[in-house]
């Protein structure tokens, strides 16, 4: 297996792959999912739900383009799979803080007081 690797490293349809936006693209692009990988373990209050939803959307619809692209792109198509799955991830850890009590759990689990279910009315 590694023989026949190394053969086709050295022939002619190598240097035509490793030259070219094929290549040199999606590997660009690899920023973005190692990013959104370093991100899952950063604090759930930083997390923009907008961007994420955006940036979610993008890999979705780049992730169909790189299988549907000829000669298909393996290497996009693992790029923005991989970023769409963490950004659906970091959503889901942005919907539990924001709407499901994930804030509100920290804040009791952090000794803080609790928001007032009914506003005070100070006495006269």
């Amino acid at each position: 297996m590694a023989s026949r690797f190394f053969a086709w490293a050295k022939s002619p349809q190598a240097r035509d792959y490793f030259f070219s936006t094929h290549f040199f693209g999606p590997l660009a692009n690899w920023g973005l999912p190692l990013a959104a990988l370093a991100d899952l373990s950063k604090d759930e209050e930083v997390i923009s739900g907008t961007m994420t939803a955006a940036l979610c959307s993008y890999s979705i619809v780049f992730s169909r383009f790189a299988w549907r692209v000829t000669p298909r792109n393996y290497l996009l198509l693992a790029c923005h799979a991989t970023n769409a799955t963490a950004q659906a991830v970091q959503g889901g850890r942005f919907l539990n803080y924001n709407y499901f009590g994930g804030k509100e759990k920290r804040q009791k689990e952090a000794g803080g007081l609790e928001p007032p279910s009914t506003p005070r009315v100070a006495s006269a």
